[in-house]
C-alpha cells in the first residue's frame, strides 16, 4: 500500500496523515522535545508530580534522551481518584473548555480536562485513525458510542466532523430505532462498542433486516477488549470490515491508536502518546516484541498531562514494519487486562480465554456470562452460554453434546474443568455499552 495523503473518493488533501509516515529519526526528535516540555510543564504545575520527582531527586533537566523516561514515576488510576476533581490539572480552569468523567462505578469518578489546544489534538488523532481505517468525507456515519461524560461518543464525533463526514449522533440504546436509521439514512459506516453491535445484529435478524444488504462498508469499534473471533463474526454477519480504535479517558479518550486497513495491529499516534511495555510484576521495561503491560505518556496534553500511566492493558509492540508504510509503531490488539484476571483453583483466568474457547467449539459467537461465586469456602465458576436458535434442538442428546463441546474446549485452553450451563435464546442480559461479561457474587453475601 503506497503512502498517500489523499482521500481517493473526493481528492481531499489531509496533511495530518503525513505525521503517520514521519521518518523515524525525526519522530524521535519530536518525541524527545515534547517529552521534555511535558515533564517541565508537569513539574511546574502539578504538585503531586513535582513531589514524586523530588522524592526521586529528579529534575526536568535530567531528561536528556528518550530512554530517560524510565527514570520518571508511574501514574495510576488511583492517582486520578485521589486528586479528584482538579488537582492533576496543569492549566487554569479558565482555559479548560471541556470536562469528561468516568462513571465512578469502582470508586470516585476520574475527571479529565481539555484546553482548546487539547481538543484540536484530539480531533486530529481520531481523524488520523478514521483515515487509516478507510473512512472518508463521503461517509454517512452512525455513531452509537455513548455521548455525555463518557469520552467515546463526543471523541469520535469530533474526529468525524474534522474529517468532513456526515455524523449521526445517535448514541446508544433504542436498538430497533438504530436499525431503522441504519437502513433509512443509508448509513455507510458505523462506530461504537463491538458488544452493542452484536446486539444490533440480533435485533436486525428479528426485525427481518439483513445488514449484509445495507450500504455499510466499515465499522470502527472500541472501548472494550474484543477478540479476533468477534471480529470475524461481525464481518460475516454484517458484510463489513471491522477496525479497532484504542483509547482511554486518562490519556485523551478514543484516538490513542487505531488499526489501518491492513488490520495487523493498532498504530499508536506516538507523536502525541509515547508507548512503553513493562513487566506488571517487576515494573521493569521490556523490549519491543515482548508481552507486558502498556504504559503511556502524553506528549502534548496541556490541561492534564499524564506521565507513565499504567493502562493495565496487556499487549506488545510489534517489531515488523506494517505493509501500509506507516512509521509510527503499532501494538497487538488488546485482548485482556492485567486487572480483569481472576484465579480459580490456582489458575489465572481471563474472560478473553473463555470467549476464545467458546468460539473454537462453535463457529458462531454465543452470548455468555461468567458467574463467580463462593460455596463451602471455595471459589466456583460457572459459564452460562446462550445458545442460538440454530443450535437449539429438541433432542436432549444433542444439547448434552453441545454442552460437552463447550466444556471440553474451555478445559483444553484453561487446563481446568468448569461448569457450563446452556441458556435459552434471548435469556442473558444484553448490553448497550460495554459488555458485562463477569458477574462476581463472592462479595454479595454468597453462601460459605
Amino acid at each position: 500500500m503506497k503512502k498517500c495523503f489523499w482521500n481517493d473518493q473526493n481528492g481531499s488533501f489531509f496533511p495530518e496523515m503525513a505525521l503517520d509516515f514521519m521518518p523515524t529519526e525525526k519522530l524521535r526528535q519530536v518525541q524527545l522535545q515534547r517529552l521534555q516540555a511535558t515533564v517541565t510543564h508537569s513539574y511546574n504545575k502539578v504538585p503531586l508530580f513535582r513531589k514524586r520527582m523530588e522524592d526521586l531527586k529528579l529534575k526536568p533537566t535530567d531528561i536528556q534522551q528518550l530512554s530517560d523516561i524510565t527514570l520518571l514515576p508511574f501514574s495510576t488510576k488511583k492517582d486520578l481518584r485521589d486528586t479528584y476533581p482538579y488537582q492533576l490539572f496543569a492549566a487554569e480552569m479558565k482555559k479548560i473548555v471541556r470536562l469528561h468523567a468516568s462513571s465512578g462505578t469502582t470508586g470516585k469518578p476520574i475527571v479529565v480536562g481539555y484546553t482548546q489546544e487539547d481538543m484540536e489534538v484530539w480531533a486530529q488523532v481520531v481523524k488520523r485513525g478514521l483515515l487509516a481505517a478507510g473512512f472518508s468525507s463521503e461517509d454517512i456515519v452512525q455513531n452509537f458510542y455513548g455521548y455525555g461524560l463518557f469520552t467515546g461518543g463526543l471523541g469520535v464525533h469530533g474526529g468525524l466532523e474534522s474529517l468532513g463526514a456526515t455524523v449521526i449522533p445517535v448514541s446508544g440504546g433504542n436498538t430497533e430505532r438504530q436499525i431503522m436509521i441504519m437502513k433509512d439514512f443509508e448509513v455507510t459506516a458505523i462506530a461504537g462498542t463491538p458488544s452493542y453491535f452484536i446486539r444490533m445484529i440480533d435485533v436486525a435478524e428479528k426485525m427481518g433486516v439483513d445488514l449484509r444488504k445495507l450500504k455499510i462498508k466499515r465499522g470502527l469499534f472500541g472501548a472494550e477488549p474484543w477478540s479476533d473471533g468477534m471480529r470475524e463474526y461481525i464481518e460475516k454477519k454484517a458484510n463489513i470490515k471491522a477496525f479497532d480504535i484504542y483509547g482511554l479517558s486518562e490519556i485523551i479518550g478514543p484516538g490513542v491508536g487505531s488499526e489501518c486497513e491492513c488490520q495487523s495491529g493498532i498504530h499508536i499516534f506516538e507523536d502525541h502518546f509515547y508507548p512503553e511495555i513493562i513487566d506488571p510484576e517487576t515494573l521493569k521495561s521490556l523490549p519491543d516484541g515482548e508481552e507486558g503491560e502498556l504504559v503511556l505518556s502524553t506528549l502534548s496534553k496541556q490541561a492534564m498531562p499524564i506521565l507513565r500511566y499504567r493502562t493495565r492493558d496487556i499487549t506488545s509492540i510489534e517489531t515488523t514494519p506494517c505493509s501500509c508504510g506507516r512509521t509510527i509503531r503499532r501494538i497487538k490488539r488488546i485482548g485482556r487486562r492485567s486487572d480483569d484476571m481472576f484465579i480459580i483453583r490456582g489458575v489465572n483466568v481471563f474472560p478473553s480465554q473463555i470467549e476464545a474457547a467458546l468460539l473454537k467449539a462453535e463457529k458462531s459467537l454465543p452470548h455468555y456470562q461468567i458467574i463467580l461465586d463462593r460455596k463451602n469456602r471455595l471459589d466456583t465458576i460457572e459459564v452460562k452460554v446462550e445458545i442460538s436458535r440454530e443450535m437449539l434442538s429438541d433432542n436432549i442428546g444433542d444439547m448434552e453434546a453441545l454442552k460437552k463441546r463447550f466444556s471440553h474446549s474451555i478445559e483444553q485452553i484453561l487446563g481446568i474443568s468448569i461448569m457450563v450451563s446452556l441458556c435459552e435464546p434471548g435469556s442473558l442480559p444484553r448490553s448497550e455499552g460495554k459488555a458485562k461479561r463477569v458477574l462476581d457474587k463472592r462479595q454479595q453475601g454468597a453462601t460459605l
